[in-house]
């Protein structure tokens, strides 16, 4: 029999007599080596806020056919249609069968591109993913795509002079006293609460079954727990003033009720404002045993070989906190300053979505400037109440310092990571490795990168600013935080990284 007669082992012609599409490894490299066509868009953009754009996209029917064309194209090389050997069918049977799943495809591809090349052309700078939805997009048989999506980005705004700035820097040199009032702050983490029966005083604990109210109705509580007396009470949506006065004296077994007013921002949007009934059921009164400075303490807080090597250690903290103060109170005036003329109207879903993440940069800048827990928690619940306008301030002045660092070149480095990481873990009694598995795990390298560049961004100002020295005034501890909202409307949980990986287990 002639060897023609043998299709299979002829691979010049497929069952329909055409020869067969091959490419070579050159012609792959060289398609691969193509820059990607831009697309003929009609593009029209609404600017319904300064960081909100509408945009309606329009994608002519030749551009999606070419896309179609280098689908099936590639497809033809490994199509299987029944009768035909993989990659012999002929195209038209291909795209008949092909065109339905083609299609899905090609949609996605077409809109991740024009977006892409919208967002390019136009200028736009996203703070945020395009909220689109695609099953709402149809891709016709006939004639151009049209789609619409909406976009949050960087408001267009003229940068405000920030040379020259005149700044308060606050300056101290501690002294003895200053380090015996940080040392007992520091004891207080490690020390022990007992029993006590006499009446309670400012700086005793108290366990206590709590009970939020509005009139009869009942809208949170908890049982057990564990307060410390002082001036002031907070909670994630309010706070009490005069919580020492309150509890002054109180006793296992007595029951106090006081005032709490929730925040303009708490969840609960009904009581937003309002003043609501705490009820304190005392179960017992604590005071708190400091901890002996022993050889074998002083080795488990942190390798100390004496009472002089912590008091060092202290005063470094001390320092350091010190530092803090004056990069945030410079980043106060340097915000004011030139946040001035940003009057932008931010979107409240922005808003909402980012003052989480505000919240999560504070903590880890007090975090690693050596604040304890309870200050963390205090600031944290500052925070909460005050959402919408200090998530409004925070964001204004990122797009200020983040249009400042793009101009003069500033960027992070892997040595900026690493220092951070040393520091947070050395406050949270974690290794760096463990830090950074964290923070990575929960997105928080961009937190800590937003925070490097911004701080780089703050000291470039400072470089070229005017100081006048002022006297800090360390602030004592007035505020107690409880982690809860008082008026409901929420779900418990913990202030972000205010607790080590091993406290959270």
């Amino acid at each position: 029999m002639a060897e023609s007669d043998h299709p299979e082992a002829d691979d010049t012609l497929d069952p329909a007599g055409e020869a067969p599409q091959v490419e070579t490894a050159e012609a792959e490299e060289a398609a691969e080596s193509e820059e990607p066509k831009r697309l003929d868009l009609v593009v029209d953009v609404k600017q319904p806020s300064a960081c909100q754009r509408h945009v309606t996209v329009t994608v002519p029917r030749d551009d999606v056919d070419r896309y179609f064309d280098k689908e099936f194209s590639e497809l033809m090389t490994s199509a299987q249609v029944p009768g035909f050997r993989p990659g012999r069918a002929p195209r038209k049977l291909v795209e008949a069968r092909f065109r339905k799943d083609v299609g899905q495809k090609i949609k996605s591809e077409l809109l991740l591109d024009s977006i892409a090349q919208v967002t390019d052309e136009e200028d736009l700078s996203p703070i945020s993913e395009p909220d689109l939805d695609l099953d709402a997009v149809e891709l016709p048989d006939e004639g151009p795509v049209t789609f619409e999506f909406d976009l949050e980005v960087r408001p267009d705004f003229d940068l405000p002079e920030w040379r020259g700035l005149k700044i308060e820097k606050p300056v101290r040199e501690f002294a003895d006293e200053d380090v015996d009032r940080s040392l007992e702050q520091l004891l207080a983490r490690y020390g022990q609460l007992v029993p006590f029966n006499g009446p309670a005083e400012s700086g005793d604990y108290v366990t206590c079954n709590l009970t939020f109210k509005h009139g009869d109705q009942v809208l949170s509580s908890a049982s057990e727990e564990v307060i410390r007396i002082r001036p002031e009470l907070s909670f994630r949506d309010g706070s009490i003033q005069d919580f020492d006065k309150l509890l002054e004296g109180v006793r296992a077994g007595d029951t106090r009720q006081g005032t709490a007013r929730l925040s303009a921002d708490a969840p609960n949007e009904a009581l937003r404002g309002e003043e609501i009934t705490a009820v304190f059921e005392i179960l017992e009164v604590k005071k708190l045993k400091l901890p002996e400075l022993t050889p074998g303490f002083l080795d488990d807080m942190g390798g100390f070989e004496s009472e002089a090597d912590l008091r060092d250690a202290v005063l470094d903290n001390l320092r350091r906190q010190l530092e803090y103060t004056q990069h945030q109170r410079a980043r106060e005036q340097i915000t004011a300053a030139l946040t001035v003329a940003a009057d932008w109207e931010l979107p409240p879903d922005l808003l909402r979505r980012q003052s989480e993440r505000e919240l999560e940069r504070a903590v880890m800048e007090l975090r690693r400037s050596g604040f304890g827990d309870d200050e963390i928690r205090a600031y944290g619940n500052q925070l909460r109440q005050n959402s919408r306008e200090g998530t409004a301030r925070a964001l204004k002045e990122h797009f200020i310092l983040e249009r400042i660092a793009e101009e003069e070149g500033t960027e992070d480095t892997a040595q900026d990571y690493e220092r951070e990481i040393a520091l947070i873990a050395r406050q949270s009694g974690e290794t760096p490795r463990r830090v950074r598995a964290r923070l990575e795990k929960s997105g928080g390298m961009d937190v800590l990168r937003n925070q490097i560049i911004e701080r780089k961004v703050i000291d470039l100002i400072l470089d070229q600013a005017e100081f006048e020295e002022v006297p800090y005034q360390r602030e004592e501890i007035r505020t107690e935080a409880v982690d809860r909202a008082a008026g409901g409307g929420e779900p418990d949980s913990d202030i972000p990284e205010a607790k080590s990986e091993e406290e959270s287990k």
